[in-house]
């Protein structure tokens, strides 16, 4: 499997269901977080943070599961200028009949952040977690806003993802944005970060040791 972090995401155009139920046939990642280059490649204009998730398939068992905590946190990634997506092998067609079905009958119901139509399974492809050339594994990619991948993380298709994992990489990913400093290990919004020197370890790890 591939490691993008470090790396500039696959940008993709496809189908994709929009949280007002509307259908944008051209969906564009980079667009959509508002990142823009030149000819070259170079970014010349930054966007927002983007977190891309793919889940296996629709009206499936742990998928509703993972899509309804995603979209309980819309308002707490968009606090953060932070854009949800997700994407699965299935057409936007069911994309919306899912939508259209009522949480209490294994529906997601009105969920508020695009879902992309991977029809031709390129998506995954390019992402690297198409399993079988059928279905995509959990994976979710934190994008940061000049487009680079800054983590990743892989379930197995039974294993559902802790999206309140991905709220925490991108606090970290911000605060070490705006301060220079690192986040050591169970870091959480509010606490204290480690300066990148040998001194700023030692402190760190002087008051916060027997804590880690």
């Amino acid at each position: 499997m591939s490691v993008l972090v470090g790396k500039f995401a696959p940008n993709f155009t496809a189908k994709a269901i929009m949280p007002n139920d509307s259908i944008e046939d051209n969906f564009n990642l980079l667009n959509y977080l508002g990142i823009k280059k030149d000819p070259t490649g170079k970014v010349t204009k930054e966007g927002k943070i983007g977190v891309l998730f793919f889940y296996p398939l629709d009206f499936t068992f742990v998928c509703p599961s993972e899509i309804i905590a995603f979209n309980n946190r819309v308002k707490e990634f968009k606090l953060r200028k932070a854009e949800i997506i997700g994407v699965s092998v299935d057409s936007h067609f069911t994309h919306l009949a899912w939508k259209n079905t009522p949480v209490e009958k294994g529906g997601i119901g009105n969920i508020q952040f695009p879902l992309v139509a991977d029809l031709t399974k390129s998506i995954a492809r390019d992402y690297d977690v198409l399993v079988g050339g059928a279905v995509a594994f959990r994976g979710t990619f934190l994008i940061d806003g000049k487009g680079v991948v800054r983590h990743q993380v892989v379930n197995d298709l039974p294993l559902g993802r802790n999206v309140d994992e991905a709220l925490r990489m991108v606090d970290a990913l911000q605060f070490h944005e705006e301060h220079g400093e690192v986040c050591p290990a169970g870091w959480n919004r509010g606490d204290t970060g480690m300066k990148p020197t040998a001194e700023g370890v030692a402190k760190y790890l002087k008051g916060n040791a027997k804590k880690l």
